[in-house]
């Protein structure tokens, strides 16, 4: 018999739920199906999704959607850096002069960023950042080589959207020369919960949430031919 696995990610407002063919189905004592290797171009892609999947998680767990900021830090023609390491080193010391500032007033601060670099030699910074008493004032002086644009992050698309775009790489936005993500090391993920059942079904319906459409995946896996799909419930009157 055919054995499925399902993977449930709870947070505040959101379920996320992921279900796939057991690697090892079938009757008890039957012999794994041997694995194929996965090319160059599948790697990549399951590694940006992967790379998207904990951004995403992070920013359901520790950042509201109205509260929060979305943060594009710009750089001064004059005040380019001359590589990513440069550009690396920048935002270390804004964020250690950020962190000093959040912990002065009794905060601890989260942070999701992304470098990037455009093929025209345009540096920024994209971030996801909790908002605090003053977060303009503490930001713009922390950050001395150009403008700071703080948005709220609902303005920018749902968690979803924001953790596609501030994971983006060359790979993934052609536009992008170089890039880097990094986040705060501050916010863990708790362990999903997993549970085993034997016909893919429709997936049931949950009191005070729905399903956000665009979130909705399902296909056939080009190995085992069998459904795997992934889907998020929403909670409709959250905290956003």
């Amino acid at each position: 018999m055919k054995r499925y696995r399902r993977i449930i990610y709870t947070f505040e407002n959101a379920i996320e739920v992921h279900e796939y063919l057991d690697g090892r189905y079938g009757a008890r004592g039957s012999p794994r199906k041997k694995k194929k290797k996965a090319t160059p171009e599948e790697m990549d892609k399951r590694n940006q999704w992967n790379r998207e999947k904990l951004c995403r998680h992070r920013l359901w767990m520790y950042f509201q959607e109205s509260h929060d900021k979305f943060v594009e830090l710009t750089y001064d023609k004059k005040e380019r850096p001359a590589s990513m390491e440069v550009a690396k080193d920048h935002f270390k010391k804004f964020i250690r002069e950020v962190r000093k500032e959040f912990r002065k007033r009794g905060y601890e601060v989260y942070w999701i960023r992304n470098i990037e670099v455009g093929t025209r030699n345009a540096w920024h910074v994209h971030m996801a950042i909790n908002r605090i008493p003053d977060i303009d004032l503490i930001l713009d002086k922390a950050w001395p080589y150009g403008q700071v644009t703080p948005k709220t992050m609902y303005k920018v698309g749902s968690p979803a959207k924001l953790a596609s775009y501030l994971t983006k790489t060359p790979k993934t936005e052609p536009r992008l020369k170089e890039s880097n993500y990094s986040t705060s090391r501050n916010m863990p993920l708790p362990e999903p919960e997993k549970e085993t059942f034997y016909r893919m079904r429709e997936p049931k319906e949950k009191e005070g949430f729905y399903i956000e459409k665009e979130t909705f995946y399902e296909a056939k896996n080009k190995y085992t031919g069998y459904l795997y799909r992934h889907y998020t419930y929403i909670r409709l009157h959250r905290r956003i």
